[in-house]
């Protein structure tokens, strides 16, 4: 009942409101409750290929299942219908389902009408950043002394998962550390026996908006996003109902302060206001410490559905790649033009951010599902590890708490998907094997639901019961 009330309570707090809150804080909707790792059957067949297993299986997205027999149209066709039961989605409901091995399209139902993609647009983003960045680097915070002077600069390029103690090296979020950060520059600075210095920030890297201004300030304001700057604490980021600080950068310079302290390092900050120039060329390096990989933090953001992460990462690779950050759309035209040179279709398409959160867009389920097919079509090998670390169905990120009613509690385990979940509408893309063990791509969009809290369950309920549906036919 606790859990039910702040559900309903949160719809009235802001644009976002129920967008992948049903899918992303655990606890707002149900309680934690422990993970079993499923082995699943789908209709007495043996368990397939792709195992309910987190992380990665680029494999099963290239060989697993090449040889079994590929679905119909009129197979999954009856399928989805027999799974559509509900009278909302009567002409609401958009469908696009290709071969997981070819990635050619086996079934499009208004396949070409976009409609509100919600968080799967950041699927679009995940183009724009493995088409420019390579996701095996890393992402520097450094300390340097310019020649001639008696100040650090602390140059940022993106990390904004700091841990504000000691780096975890195991871990995505925080495995780059201040207090690590800080025992470095101490141990630097003490040969010279200095113990005093000023402190500003380099914030030279990807410039652009703190709050793109297609945002709904409400969604900001309760947490579904936070400012998008290139630095931050994992410790402060948004969550719902926990905003993230108006001046991320701010926190990142007062806590190294405090860590150098720590260190016996006494350091004062400069104003902000020479924050924005670039540290001087020969700046001798006094400490440095390194995100996770791109292609880590990519994973990150897709499957907790980060909002923030989504917008920076897509930043970054357009200032890598040359291309304007300052503007308010300057990342959808980034991502458009990345989808333009992969030939992507993109019919109707509205985009007016990275993340999906921006009210008023559209995509249409062709889109999406081109660029699940670009994974397996062996146009792009970072892509293709992307889509195939998407997260596991009952086990991982947003699709953690998904496929566990009763109708579809039988697939649990094999879908793995990006969701997309607004009151305007709800989406699903991912992957699954058949009953036949045949790799399929899918996307599937509704928005014909009352915009209301029982509405949004509705969608889910029905996004999940297509899919299972696809999963466990042969559909020939």
């Amino acid at each position: 009942m606790v859990a039910s009330t702040a559900a309903v309570a949160l719809l009235g707090v802001g644009g976002y409101a129920t967008a992948d809150v049903l899918d992303v804080a655990p606890g707002i909707l149900t309680v934690e409750r422990p993970v079993v790792v499923p082995t699943p059957t789908v209709s007495g067949t043996p368990a397939p290929v792709l195992l309910p297993t987190p992380g990665p299986s680029a494999t099963a997205l290239r060989d697993a299942g090449a040889d079994a027999p590929v679905p119909t149209a009129r197979g999954l066709l009856a399928a989805v219908d027999a799974a559509a039961t509900d009278r909302a989605l009567a002409g609401h409901l958009g469908l696009s389902v290709r071969d997981g091995v070819t990635g050619q399209e086996l079934l499009g139902v208004r396949s070409a009408q976009a409609r509100v993609p919600a968080s799967t647009a950041k699927l679009l983003a995940a183009v724009a950043v493995t088409d420019t960045l390579h996701l095996g680097s890393r992402i520097p915070t450094t300390v340097v002394a310019p020649p001639g002077s008696t100040d650090l600069v602390l140059v940022v390029r993106g990390d904004m998962l700091l841990s504000p103690t000691t780096g975890d090296p195991d871990a995505v979020e925080g495995r780059a550390g201040l207090a690590d950060l800080a025992a470095q520059v101490a141990a630097a600075l003490r040969p010279s026996g200095r113990t005093t210095v000023r402190l500003r920030l380099d914030l030279s890297f990807a410039p652009g908006p703190r709050i793109p201004a297609t945002w709904v300030r409400n969604d900001v304001r309760d947490g579904f996003a936070g400012p998008v700057a290139m630095t931050g604490l994992t410790t402060q980021q948004a969550r719902p109902l926990r905003p993230a600080p108006a001046s991320p950068e701010t926190t990142v310079a007062r806590a190294l302060v405090t860590r150098l302290a720590e260190k016996g390092v006494e350091a004062t900050l400069a104003p902000a206001t020479t924050w924005r120039a670039p540290a001087p060329a020969g700046a001798e390096e006094l400490g440095s410490v390194e995100s996770a990989t791109y292609g880590e933090l990519l994973e990150h953001a897709l499957a907790v559905s980060d909002n923030t992460l989504a917008e920076s990462l897509v930043r970054q690779a357009a200032a890598t790649a040359g291309a304007p950050t300052r503007g308010t759309g300057d990342n959808a035209a980034f991502i458009r033009s990345r989808l333009a040179a992969d030939a992507i279709p993109v019919p109707g398409l509205v985009l007016k951010d990275a993340s999906g959160l921006s009210p008023g867009q559209a995509v249409a389920p062709v889109t999406l599902s081109a660029v699940l097919a670009r994974a397996v079509q062996g146009d792009s090998e970072p892509l293709r590890s992307v889509v195939a670390g998407l997260p596991v169905s009952g086990l991982e990120g947003t699709v953690r708490g998904r496929f566990t009613e009763k109708a579809t509690a039988d697939v649990l385990g094999v879908p793995r998907a990006k969701t997309g979940t607004l009151r305007q509408g709800s989406s699903l893309a991912g992957t699954t094997l058949t009953a036949d063990g045949r790799p399929l791509l899918f996307v599937v969009q509704v928005d014909g639901f009352a915009q209301t809290y029982d509405g949004t369950l509705r969608a889910r309920a029905a996004l999940d019961r297509i899919v299972a549906a696809l999963t466990r036919c042969g559909c020939r």
